[in-house]
């Protein structure tokens, strides 16, 4: 692999952009190979897999250079191969599709969730080299310094004002421009800030938030206007606790493009014929919404509150990008990267352990409420 890497290296970046994604559509190809042809019976497939019991060792023995894992994976393809061809007089069987569609998904939660999440958990109890264990001391220090705790309470300011102000926002917009003429170049204009990433999002909005000194000319779109009206500049971003509020504008304008798309799905799905009876009996518009509108969407606000809340609680591109944390902005996963940049490792897994405490109520939730809506069908 590194040989391969360090030859792609000496291409030009022209060239390594087709290379990449011919790499990307092999890869494609045999996930769909394993999916789709192989558990096929007939000649024709078993010759194919026989093909790739020889080729995909080859392939990982150039790849990763080493000629253990090649004659490892050469057996356990041999052994699932033999057993897919056993089968495949039967058909391919449920078991298989089961196992080769929640394999990749299980590998990827477990590397990638379960290993990480345990691992930190027991780093949060160590010190800050990790070989000592020292109990709740991180915890502690989380609960008893002025500044962290400044921290865990502005995180949860932003999952109190955030989540309830995006989809408050994104549900009155999708009411309104229900079925009016231009309602689809309308929902574009709300929808196009998902489209930027939180970084670029934050850059957009620190030259909003800019201030010059008085007398001098302003590039703050904010700024500017406040001075065309007589006032002075501002600095937004340095006005504790104001500058907390600016920052949760950003997360606001950027996620209730995504509360109306979802919320204005769920409500053409409202039946017509609720509305109509409603309607019928002599309510208003209002009495309409709140009676009939809003309990047919109640599962599609869940999802938006809860999904908003989640990205509010783990919420750093913004901080880290406008403020860094200074005045009394940090936020939990902005500090736990501050403390890890510090080599206070421990520290660093406390805030990550406090963060997912925090998610976990929600998820939990969340989950509940999928399994009601089940039973319901």
């Amino acid at each position: 692999m590194s040989t391969f890497l360090l030859w792609l290296s000496t291409l030009p970046a022209l060239a390594q952009v087709p290379i990449i994604i011919a790499a990307f559509v092999a890869l494609v190809g045999v996930l769909i190979f394993f999916i789709e042809i192989a558990p096929r019976r007939g000649r024709v497939y078993t010759i194919l897999r026989l093909a790739a019991c020889v080729l995909i060792p080859l392939l990982i023995l150039a790849a990763l250079e080493s000629y253990t894992i090649a004659i490892i994976a050469a057996g356990v393809l041999g052994v699932l191969f033999f057993w897919l061809d056993y089968r495949s007089s039967e058909g391919a069987g449920y078991l298989f599709q089961l196992v080769g569609f929640l394999a990749p998904a299980i590998v990827l939660l477990i590397i990638g969730l379960v290993v990480p999440t345990i691992q930190t958990t027991i780093q949060a109890f160590l010190n800050a080299r990790g070989d000592t264990f020292v109990g709740l001391d991180n915890f502690v220090w989380i609960f008893t310094q002025p500044q962290a705790v400044r921290t865990v309470l502005n995180t949860i300011v932003w999952v109190l004002i955030a989540p309830v102000v995006s989809t408050i926002a994104g549900l009155a917009y999708a009411v309104f421009i229900d079925k009016s003429r231009g309602e689809k170049y309308f929902k574009i204009l709300v929808f196009m800030p998902m489209a930027i990433s939180f970084v670029g999002a934050s850059i957009i909005w620190r030259f909003v938030y800019t201030a010059r000194p008085a007398g001098e000319q302003q590039i703050g779109l904010l700024n500017q206007i406040i001075v065309l009206f007589g006032g002075q500049p501002v600095t937004f971003l340095a006005v504790d606790p104001w500058n907390t509020i600016a920052l949760i504008v950003v997360l606001i304008w950027v996620q209730t493009g995504f509360a109306m798309v979802v919320l204005s799905a769920a409500i053409k799905g409202v039946p017509a014929e609720q509305m109509e009876a409603a309607e019928l009996d002599g309510t208003n518009a209002w009495q309409r919404f709140i009676n009939v509108t809003v309990p047919g969407i109640r599962s599609s606000l869940v999802v938006v509150l809860t999904t908003i809340s989640i990205a509010s609680l783990k919420v750093f591109d913004i901080v880290r990008t406008m403020t860094a944390g200074a005045n009394n902005t940090s936020v939990i996963a902005n500090e736990m990267y501050t403390q890890f940049k510090n080599f206070e490792q421990g520290r660093s897994a406390a805030f990550a352990v406090v963060l997912f405490l925090l998610v976990l109520p929600i998820v939990v939730y969340n989950a509940r409420q999928i399994k009601k809506q089940r039973e319901i069908r």
